[in-house]
């Protein structure tokens, strides 16, 4: 039996990271969001905003290492771990840009498949901008239409994790992925 992969995906400012880091206190598999590490190397090597400057390079360093951790996912002795964002992710940000992108982008969509998705939608009350996080409130809305529609056109069925505290959004998730 293999390592079932479960990704907590949402536009920014959701609370993914916050579910993440509230499921690593409980010493469950995770591995966390890779674009705050590239942005931040990215500044490190003078640039600003990678994914303002050069969105297509930002996105394949996502995508090499979304690869790279839907791999080490399988290499975890656990019966699942979590994800903050899967490889869809990508690709629906170059589509919230309108950007073009290499049919590699689409083929990593289809040959890595989730095993869950939980998606969290915008949240006026708990958004907030950060040096990382370029994006308004209104944009998070625009990313998140993005999102489920790209996860949507690779076939996964979307589970919604309802507006709640940390802790029960936790609850709420580990429920569905231990009793299903």
């Amino acid at each position: 039996m293999s390592t079932k992969r479960i990704v907590i995906t949402g536009g920014p400012g959701t609370g993914k990271t916050s579910i993440i880091n509230e499921l690593i206190r409980r010493d469950i598999s995770c591995l966390e969001e890779i674009s705050r590490q590239v942005t931040l190397d990215a500044r490190n090597n003078g640039v600003e905003q990678l994914f303002l400057t050069k969105p297509l390079l930002f996105s394949e360093l996502l995508l090499k290492g979304r690869k790279v951790q839907f791999m080490e996912a399988d290499k975890i002795e656990t019966d699942y771990v979590f994800l903050d964002r899967g490889i869809p992710d990508v690709v629906a940000y170059m589509d919230y840009i309108g950007d073009n992108y290499p049919e590699l982008f689409t083929e990593a969509c289809q040959t890595n498949i989730y095993d869950y998705v939980f998606i969290l939608a915008p949240w006026q009350e708990i958004f907030i901008s950060d040096a990382e996080r370029y994006e308004n409130y209104e944009q998070a809305v625009e990313i998140h239409h993005h999102l489920v529609n790209t996860y949507t056109k690779y076939n996964y069925k979307l589970i919604n994790v309802p507006f709640n505290s940390i802790k029960a959004r936790t609850n709420y998730i580990l429920n569905i992925v231990e009793n299903t």
